[in-house]
């Protein structure tokens, strides 16, 4: 390869990677992320039209019960909590998207904080308060785990959502 094509190589592999964070910022400093929704998938992966393209985004820091898990698995509560994700979302709404240290999951989704941009709703910490998600902390993904874990803790005293009907996240409906 010749000098030139290296150059040419090198700088395009730069704009890939500037292009690929463009839209989003990591942990709190930066320009917010502006994205729209287009869809729910379930209770913890949206699809955000980001930068002029549909983004696939796996919130940070929850875990919901599954909808179309492996071999067709079901867990209780999984309908309900992504019920509450499109009532929080709606398609068409604005939201920021704020990233941590990864940027993607193994399953090339975008990892993000989520807010709404009418009110600021931090959604992550809305699906956990309320009693749809569980905490799951995935290092090096920690910027908001201690808030997480209170509030789904605090979710699981009282009994709300997915505590009161299943006793967790991971229960399988027959």
């Amino acid at each position: 390869m010749g000098k030139r094509a290296l150059v040419g190589a090198l700088l395009l592999a730069v704009l890939v990677v500037l292009v690929a964070g463009a839209g989003c910022r990591r942990g709190e400093a930066g320009p917010p992320g502006s994205a729209t929704v287009v869809r729910v998938v379930d209770g913890d992966t949206i699809v955000l039209r980001l930068g002029g393209a549909d983004e696939s985004v796996r919130l940070i820091g929850i875990d919901t019960p599954e909808t179309r898990g492996p071999g067709g698995l079901r867990e209780c509560f999984g309908a309900e909590a992504t019920r509450h994700m499109e009532g929080l979302l709606p398609q068409g709404t604005r939201v920021t998207v704020v990233r941590d240290v990864d940027a993607r999951d193994r399953y090339g989704r975008l990892l993000a904080y989520v807010h709404r941009a009418d009110d600021d709703l931090f959604v992550n910490l809305a699906m956990a308060r309320d009693g749809y998600a569980a905490a799951l902390t995935v290092p090096p993904n920690v910027a908001h785990a201690e808030r997480f874990v209170a509030a789904a803790g605090e979710a699981r005293r009282a009994g709300r959502g997915l505590w009161s009907a299943c006793g967790g996240p991971d229960t399988a409906i027959p």
